[in-house]
């Protein structure tokens, strides 16, 4: 059996929206991807900014990188990707999972959008179906489809570790709520579990991270310390128990605060809604919609 390829991974981590963006790749001047970039947003002004953006770019610039896959684990709530700006100065192709049209279907009514918006996923450059595999020089990448929190979430094994998204989250954090549009605590658990099917040493790479102490954050573990430890689903919770204590954890939580701009972008891969007559986007605020 030949060995599987080793990866480099470089972490980026976002203190506004507490979340974590990956390149991966092997070695100075090889191929590679991003996952889960961010678009900084000001919710109070509606400016966008790209300083995340710009502190990865630099990254794959100063080690001479080629940007081949920029991946999304799903349509995020919690923040805006800056997908679009990345390809614009690097290049690659936008990819998600290929149960987005779901999400789009279903958001679609929710904001009431025009009828020229497409729900086939076409604003994406690629859909990845599971158990797909994508290669990036020497390595290549492969879709693990996780639904719960979304219904369209999408893990990815790189290297032998796994990009979990919002599935999971660090021991002492424990998992993803399940009340948006097409959530599941059911299909959650299920989902966990072919995580935790994995062997104990697979490094796990979280997407957020929320620490509950004075902890610093963090963005790694591996599987073994979450079937150990994770306090919603570690090993003998049964998925029962899981369901009841996640159903009932989700009906106390505040939507996040940046749902409505990023779910509005995020459908679109990244792109902001067509300018109107006067040449500026705008964006929806539904009223008592959610």
């Amino acid at each position: 059996m030949n060995p599987i390829p080793r990866a480099d991974v470089k972490a980026f981590f976002d203190p506004e929206t507490w979340t974590f963006t990956y390149v991966v790749y092997a070695g100075k001047g090889s191929p590679c991807v991003v996952i889960d970039s961010v678009l900084n947003y000001d919710s109070k002004s509606g400016r966008t900014a790209t300083r995340s953006a710009d502190e990865v770019i630099g990254f794959i610039q100063g080690e001479q990188l080629q940007l081949v896959w920029i991946l999304e684990t799903h349509a995020h709530a919690d923040h805006l990707t800056a997908a679009p700006y990345i390809q614009s100065k690097l290049g690659g192709k936008i990819v998600i999972g290929d149960h987005i049209t779901n999400v789009q279907s279903v958001f679609k009514g929710v904001f009431n959008l025009d009828e020229q918006f497409a729900i086939d996923g076409s604003q994406f450059d690629y859909l990845l179906k599971d158990e797909e595999s994508l290669p990036f020089g020497n390595l290549s990448l492969k879709a693990l489809y996780v639904p719960g929190h979304t219904p369209a979430c999408m893990a990815y094994e790189i290297g032998g570790a796994l990009f979990v998204g919002d599935t999971l989250f660090m021991p002492d954090v424990g998992t993803a709520r399940c009340d948006f549009p097409g959530g599941s605590a059911q299909t959650l658990y299920q989902s966990i579990q072919k995580v935790l099917a994995y062997p104990d040493e697979t490094k796990l790479y979280m997407c957020h991270d929320y620490p509950p102490t004075d902890r610093p954050v963090a963005n790694c573990t591996n599987v073994g310390e979450e079937k150990k430890s994770n306090i919603h689903v570690h090993a003998g919770i049964s998925e029962n128990d899981f369901v009841q204590m996640r159903n009932k954890r989700d009906a106390t939580l505040d939507m996040p605060n940046l749902i409505l701009p990023s779910i509005q972008v995020n459908i679109r891969a990244g792109h902001l809604p067509e300018p109107e007559a006067n040449g500026k986007s705008y964006l929806k605020i539904p009223i008592n919609a959610l």
